[in-house]
């Protein structure tokens, strides 16, 4: 995508954070980053990451969010909410014109040649005695 198609998802998604974060105590402190940092190396999204990608999950990112975090302390709450947006919009912005999970599967359209027919409602064998 072109530079003038980023800046257009960026601005959809800064629209869209600010609706769901109205006020400055609505985005996430810096303890909620670093859980959630934790939790990226814990095994329910290691099996997750191995499922979904075929590999372990990238916690680096959800590390720079937490350094990030840290970094505003010295901002007015307004300015730091307005920064935050804008960098959760570009994260947003670059993943939607990224590869996702979906882009490892794909779609069947009929059931597979060798695939078991479905179980009726009927015994097709008679009882054992």
């Amino acid at each position: 995508m072109s530079k003038l198609d980023f800046e257009k998802a960026v601005k959809q998604e800064e629209a869209y954070l600010r609706l769901l974060y109205p006020t400055a105590d609505d985005i996430p402190g810096c303890i909620s980053l670093f859980d959630t940092f934790l939790s990226c190396n814990a095994i329910r999204s290691q099996i997750k990451s191995l499922y979904r990608y075929g590999g372990r999950p990238d916690c680096s990112q959800k590390l720079e969010d937490f350094k990030f975090c840290m970094t505003l302390k010295s901002l007015h709450q307004e300015e730091r909410r307005d920064v935050w947006i804008r960098r959760r919009a570009e994260w947003w912005a670059t993943r939607r014109q990224s590869r996702s999970s979906e882009d490892v599967w794909d779609i069947r359209e009929e059931p597979m040649k060798s695939f078991p027919k479905p179980l009726t409602g009927t015994m097709d064998s008679q009882p054992v005695d």
